[in-house]
């Protein structure tokens, strides 16, 4: 009979240790940490950022929907239409999250600065309340692709078309880019004559010295000049200078990129006066147009629709309240 007990309590002992088990299958485990991109992409709230402000040479910490107000205000005309200026509130979100993902500034040891050249343009004296508006609208908005900050390229004009790839139209071969695609500029439409045609015209001393800051060769006395190559929207990806060959959108920048206004062009030859160029549109045709953002927001779209008609297979996140 004692054993019998024995056997019964050993038995209901072993199911009860097993019932234990059973209700807790992660006893004796790590909790499982969350995916690296989703904890540097998840905010609980507004990010304060470091913001190294070159005219004084300080740095100030300020609130990242704050900081984009100046950030609009300066690469979209404050008077555009709402949104407009909402759609590039929600790419300069974007820029600014992934810049500081890859690092910041790292002259300045900050999150930002106001220097266009480091970061973004920013002019606080511009602002309205239409910009003010325009960033509350999108407050917290990015732009994906899976999971990841695109990055939030814009121009003023596309010419007619934008860039159908970064290495078409920046000649960016840090890291892929599906996104970019080319599709129609509506705001070719309504832009200003200067960006639907113009010249510009470079001394033989200035290309010289251009070509030589871009690549390092010397190319000589200014003789032949010839577009080489051309991607698919039609920008030329590759230019010769006599019988040097460079990248057109680094030869753009080295010369003076408000001259050369883009890299679509419809003459590249020399003349007695040196380096004649002629093209249309304005920037360097990847992603957004600003003409064409206004021409989509003349027609109703919203902001998210805006972005979206510019970069594929995206997706808008919020990442704040």
């Amino acid at each position: 009979m004692k054993s019998n007990l024995f056997k019964i309590l050993i038995g209901m002992l072993i199911f009860l240790m097993a019932l234990t088990v059973a209700g807790c299958p992660a006893q004796g485990k790590k909790p499982q940490e969350p995916d690296v991109k989703q904890r540097t992409q998840v905010y609980k709230e507004e990010p304060t950022i470091s913001l190294f402000i070159n005219e004084t040479n300080k740095t100030e910490r300020i609130k990242l929907e704050k900081y984009l107000e100046g950030v609009v205000a300066a690469e979209m005309d404050p008077k555009w239409p709402d949104n407009a200026l909402a759609a590039q509130a929600i790419l300069a979100r974007t820029f600014t999250l992934k810049k500081i993902k890859d690092g910041g500034v790292k002259a300045h040891n900050t999150d930002a600065s106001t220097d266009v050249k480091e970061f973004q343009a920013y002019d606080p004296n511009r602002i309205n309340d239409k910009v003010r508006e325009a960033v509350k609208k999108t407050r917290g908005e990015v732009l994906h692709y899976q999971d990841e900050y695109i990055n939030g390229w814009f121009h003023a004009d596309g010419g007619g078309a934008t860039a159908s790839s970064a290495v078409e139209g920046l000649a960016y071969k840090k890291e892929k880019t599906p996104y970019i695609h080319s599709v129609k500029d509506p705001g070719f439409v309504i832009t200003v004559p200067e960006n639907k045609s113009w010249t510009a015209v470079f001394s033989k001393e200035q290309v010289r010295e251009a070509v030589k800051d871009t690549i390092g060769n010397d190319p000589g006395d200014l003789q032949e000049a010839s577009i080489v190559e051309t991607g698919p929207s039609g920008r030329a990806t590759i230019v010769k200078i006599n019988d040097i060959s460079l990248s057109a959108p680094a030869l753009r920048l080295a010369l003076d990129n408000e001259k050369m206004r883009s890299t679509l062009l419809e003459e590249f030859s020399v003349s007695d006066k040196g380096l004649v160029i002629k093209g249309k549109g304005y920037g360097h045709g990847v992603g957004m147009s600003q003409w064409g953002a206004k021409a989509l927001a003349d027609q109703g779209k919203n902001p998210e629709e805006i972005v979206k008609y510019w970069f594929k297979d995206v997706e808008i996140k919020k990442l704040w309240k």
